[in-house]
């Protein structure tokens, strides 16, 4: 039997991905789990597994190729070529391919036992014959199972007095959030059954449709079309990398949604750098480096237990802060491939040399491709270090819904006064930026000084 092979549902907010290697060739054999292929989405590179054990009789796809979620991208023959229908190499069985292969209501199945086979089976009664339907309406007894719950949940009654939606209540949930009619919403999934990541993609293709890509200079945003740069010399053309592109819509996007403010400030790192020395070698023992990086992750962490407004996102729709009372901090990570931002989780409830450990690990694995969708989200905060590139100081874009990115440049020694006399100390320079609709300039210089002030005086805010 042939089984299609599909784009698995990898990440909520993924809905495509760029094939970037095929592993296998027509005619491989391959057991469950197997990998097929690897596909690069949302700044990660994943392996695409084989849910089959079988020949592999067609690949649809090549390199370069744009394959969405749920597209057929393989086919595998599972069992003999006499169509043995033995699914017991799949992982998953469709429904679909289950409901398919039963015999019709009333019909014994086929036999090879002589006067068993002649003699006719007596029809099931009707109570026990299962619908044709079953398959297209299986949703519905989930639909039924929640609809309480719906409806406490703030349904609209002309919502309810349409047919149920082909989706899970935190589908439907998460479309009327988003402002969504669940019901124009197109299903990827068996029979049209509607997954966050159909929303995501009806929203996205909502907003595309509503901005028009190309305008003139006077007709009032978007992007006016390119002069023909070849009437003045040679050019060349590349195209944009999957990285760079989701770089260039979501800082756009950021830059577009968020008043941004930077703050600058500096902290002297003189015993700092004492501390790190004195501990250098327990965070290699355990796999990690310890950095100024590492140090100051733990200190932004505390410093957004105390001032929560960095740590929080705006909703003005419905009039809201959300503060989150924990602290995942994204770390910018300079790749081959561009700017990946992966995310350190807990942050809160770690020690230094934890973190240590914790970034080596996570940047290594960015740099490597071998680092998860689901590693880049969540994020409450971010830390951006230029320090080994160069630079005295530098505006970050804040990552949308963030309220706040810190950013460090290269450190200097330079001269300061301590004690009536000028001495040379080691100096970091930092400049947070931040969402001017959560936070004021106030609230940002006693953010910042905090956490300059506790790099500065051994740590304090351990304490």
């Amino acid at each position: 039997m042939r089984k299609d092979v599909k784009v698995p549902e990898i990440s909520e907010n993924v809905t495509s991905g760029k094939i970037v290697d095929v592993l296998v060739d027509v005619g491989d054999r391959v057991a469950v789990d197997d990998v097929l292929l690897e596909m690069e989405t949302e700044k990660a590179v994943v392996e695409i597994p084989s849910p089959y054990a079988g020949e592999v009789s067609e690949i649809l796809v090549a390199p370069g190729d744009e394959a969405k979620v749920g597209a057929v991208i393989a086919r595998i023959e599972v069992g003999d070529a006499a169509g043995d229908e033995d699914d017991s190499g799949a992982r998953q069985p469709e429904p679909a391919t289950v409901a398919a292969t039963s015999a019709p209501v009333g019909e014994a199945p086929p036999s090879s036992e002589g006067d068993d086979a002649a003699a006719p089976r007596e029809p099931r009664p009707a109570e026990e014959a299962p619908s044709p339907e079953a398959p297209q309406t299986a949703w519905a007894e989930d639909e039924d199972r929640h609809a309480a719950t719906d409806d406490e949940s703030g349904v609209p009654a002309e919502e309810r007095s349409l047919p149920p939606a082909p989706a899970a209540p935190s589908v439907r949930r998460l479309a009327r959030e988003l402002g969504v009619d669940i019901h124009e919403v197109k299903g990827s999934g068996h029979n049209g059954r509607i997954s966050a990541a159909d929303v995501h993609a009806h929203v996205k293709q909502l907003l595309t449709a509503a901005a028009p890509s190309r305008r003139s200079p006077d007709s009032g945003g978007g992007h006016p079309p390119l002069p023909d740069f070849s009437r003045w010399g040679p050019v060349r053309t590349a195209k944009v990398e999957t990285v760079r592109r989701l770089t260039a819509e979501n800082t756009s996007a950021a830059w577009r949604l968020i008043p941004h403010v930077t703050q600058f400030d500096e902290a002297d790192i003189t015993d700092l750098e004492a501390f790190i020395a004195r501990h250098a070698r327990e965070a290699e023992k355990q796999g990690g480096k310890l950095t100024v990086t590492a140090v100051a992750m733990k200190a932004c962490a505390a410093a957004l237990m105390r001032f929560p407004r960095f740590n929080a996102s705006i909703d003005l729709e419905n009039e809201l802060l959300i503060y989150k009372d924990y602290v995942h901090v994204g770390l910018a990570v300079d790749t081959p491939r561009g700017l990946l931002v992966p995310v350190i989780r807990n942050v809160q409830d770690k020690g230094i040399i934890d973190l240590a450990v914790e970034i080596v690990d996570v940047a290594q694995r960015a740099r490597a491709k071998k680092i998860k969708p689901d590693e880049f989200e969540g994020a409450t905060f971010t830390i951006s270090n230029q320090g080994g590139i160069g630079g005295v100081n530098f505006t970050p874009v804040v990552v949308w819904p963030q309220a706040a990115i810190l950013g460090l440049s290269r450190a200097r020694r330079l001269p300061r006064e301590r004690d009536g006399q000028f001495v040379a100390r080691t100096v970091l320079p930092l400049s947070l930026s931040y969402d001017h609709r959560i936070a004021d300039g106030a609230d940002a210089a006693r953010f910042v000084d905090w956490i300059a002030r506790s790099l500065e005086q051994g740590l304090t805010m351990l304490l």
